[in-house]
C-alpha cells in the first residue's frame, strides 16, 4: 500500500505523490517562542514527526521547515513585563522547546530539516507584501498594509466557511482603516516601545500569517507538498497564508496537501494558555519518563481529539514497562531493528498510529511466546523495527527500568535480589520475604521468571 493522507483541502484521503519524488516538501507552523509550550502544542511535531522519517524512508530525503514565530505580540507583552528585549525572551523559549521537542524524542530522523525564524526574513516578508500591493491584493490605510479579502475569489475554500459567517465574526470592533471587515493585517506600525523593521509604508512589524507564506516560499518553494498543523489554525491563520501565498505567486496552488490535528482536551475542554487548563512540557519531562508522554500522544489517531489526563499517562508508563521487559527477556539474543511491513502499512493508512501500536503489541506478545532461537530473533528485530518507527524503545532496558536511580543504588538493589536467591536456595524463605518486603517498601518490585528475577521501581 502507498501514503494515503488525509487532506484537508479535498477532505478526502489521498494518495501521496510529491512534486520532486526525489525531495517532498512539508511545512509545519512552529511556536510562537514567548513561554513554555504546552503538551498540546507538542502534538503536531510528535506526529507529523513520524511522517517525516516515513518520506524519509521513501523518498530518501525531504525538505522539512518548521518555523519559529519569534516577533508578536504576546512576545512584546512578555519582554514589556520583564522589561528586556524581545531576543531575551525569544532566546530563552527558544532553548526551552527545542530541549523539550529532543525529550519527547523530536529529533534525528523525527526533526524538521529547517527551523526558519520571523525575524529572520523581513526583507522576504516586505517584498512579498509588496508585490501583493502592486498585483491589488493588499492596499495602504493608516501606516497599515492589509490584504483585500474580496480579491481572492476563493477564499475560504479550506475551512469551507460561509463568508457572511466569516465576515460577521470579523464586524466585532472593525479598525476604520479596513476596506471591508475580513481584510487582515500583513504589516503594522510600530512606536518607539515596539520592534520594528524599515518598509515603504514605515517603521513597523509584519502580521503573523504573511510570515509564514514568506518562510515557506524561501525555503520550499511556490508551491509545496505538505503544510501541516493544528486544527485551529484552519482558519484564519491557514486560511489566510493561502489566500495571500497564492496571489503573491500568480494563482499557483500553496499548499497540495493540507494536515490537520486534532487538540488535545484537558478535564473536558480544549486545552489553551488562555483558558489555563495546560500542563506544560517542561513541566512534564520532569515528572514522567518522557517516552511515555510520546506514546501517550501517539495513542490516539492525529486527527482526532485526544484527552489528556495523568490516567493515560501512566498507562504509557505500563505499557513501556512491558514492552521493555521483553526486551529485557531477550536481551542476551542478537538482533537487527527491521520495521515491520504491519506497521508501514499502518502508518501508510493516514498515519494510523493507534493500529500501528497494536502491531507493536502484538509483535511483542509473540516474542514473549517464542522457543525457538530463530523466532526470537526474527521477533526482536521486528519490535525493535516498529518501535524505530515510532520513536519507542530506543534506549535500552536498564536505562528504562533504572530511571532516576543512580548506579550505585542500582547495585545495592541487584545485591539485595542476590542475597534474596541465595536464601532462597538455602531455604531460608523468611529473610527472602524479608528482602521482598524492603525492596517494595522502597517502591521496587521483584518478578520471578523463568529467566530469573526481574525488577522495576514502581
Amino acid at each position: 500500500m502507498s501514503l494515503h493522507l488525509y487532506n484537508t483541502l479535498t477532505r478526502r484521503l489521498e494518495a501521496f505523490a510529491p512534486l520532486n519524488p526525489d525531495r517532498p516538501t512539508m511545512y509545519v507552523c512552529g511556536p510562537t517562542v514567548y513561554n513554555f509550550v504546552h503538551i498540546g502544542n507538542a502534538r503536531p511535531y510528535v506526529v507529523f514527526g513520524l511522517l517525516a522519517a516515513l518520506l524519509r524512508r521513501r523518498h530518501g530525503a525531504l525538505r522539512y521547515a518548521r518555523n519559529l514565530t519569534d516577533v508578536d505580540d504576546k512576545i512584546n507583552a512578555a519582554a514589556r513585563e520583564a522589561n528586556a528585549p524581545i531576543s531575551t525572551i525569544t532566546d530563552r523559549y527558544v532553548a526551552a522547546f527545542r530541549e523539550d521537542m529532543a525529550a519527547l524524542g523530536v529529533d534525528g530522523v523525527f526533526a524538521p530539516d529547517l527551523e526558519p525564524a520571523a525575524t529572520a526574513h523581513i526583507p522576504q516578508i516586505v517584498a512579498m507584501i509588496e508585490g501583493l500591493v502592486a498585483s491589488g491584493h493588499a492596499y495602504a490605510a493608516e501606516d497599515h498594509v492589509l490584504f483585500s479579502v474580496a480579491s481572492f475569489g476563493a477564499y475560504g475554500k479550506l475551512s469551507r466557511r460561509d463568508p457572511e459567517d466569516m465576515l460577521a465574526g470579523a464586524r466585532v470592533d472593525v479598525a476604520p482603516y479596513k476596506r471591508d471587515p475580513g481584510d487582515f493585517v500583513l504589516w503594522k506600525p510600530s512606536g518607539d516601545d515596539l520592534p520594528g523593521w524599515d518598509s515603504p509604508w514605515g517603521r513597523g512589524r509584519p502580521g503573523w500569517h504573511i510570515e509564514c507564506s514568506a518562510m515557506a516560499a524561501a525555503h520550499l518553494g511556490e508551491t509545496i507538498d505538505i503544510h501541516a498543523g493544528g486544527v485551529d489554525l484552519q482558519f484564519p491563520h491557514h486560511e489566510n497564508e493561502i489566500a495571500q501565498s497564492e496571489c503573491a505567486h500568480g494563482g499557483k496552488p500553496f499548499a497540495r496537501y493540507w494536515l490537520h490535528n486534532g487538540m488535545l482536551t484537558f478535564g473536558g475542554a480544549k486545552m489553551s494558555k488562555s483558558i489555563g487548563n495546560i500542563e506544560k512540557v517542561h513541566d512534564l519531562v520532569r515528572a514522567h519518563p518522557p517516552e511515555a508522554l510520546r506514546l501517550a500522544l501517539l495513542s490516539a489517531h492525529y486527527r482526532q481529539p485526544l484527552e489528556w489526563s495523568d490516567a493515560l499517562v501512566e498507562q504509557s508508563v505500563r505499557t513501556l514497562d512491558r514492552l521493555y521487559g521483553t526486551l529485557r527477556d531477550l536481551a542476551d539474543v542478537p538482533a537487527e531493528a527491521e520495521i515491520p511491513g504491519s506497521v508501514e502499512a499502518a502508518l501508510d493508512d493516514d498515519l494510523n498510529t493507534p493500529q500501528a501500536l497494536a502491531e507493536l503489541a502484538a509483535i511483542a506478545g509473540e516474542a514473549r511466546k517464542a522457543a525457538s532461537d530463530a523466532d526470537k530473533r526474527r521477533l526482536k528485530s521486528s519490535l525493535l523495527g516498529a518501535g524505530q518507527a515510532l520513536g519507542l524503545l530506543q534506549q535500552r532496558h536498564e536505562a528504562w527500568f533504572g530511571r532516576g536511580a543512580s548506579d550505585d543504588d542500582d547495585a545495592r538493589i541487584q545485591a539485595l535480589i542476590e542475597e534474596r536467591n541465595a536464601a532462597r536456595q538455602s531455604r531460608d524463605f523468611a529473610r527472602a520475604d524479608a528482602i521482598r518486603d524492603q525492596l517494595a517498601a522502597e517502591g521496587v518490585l521483584l518478578e520471578d521468571a523463568a529467566q530469573g528475577v526481574r525488577w522495576k521501581r514502581g
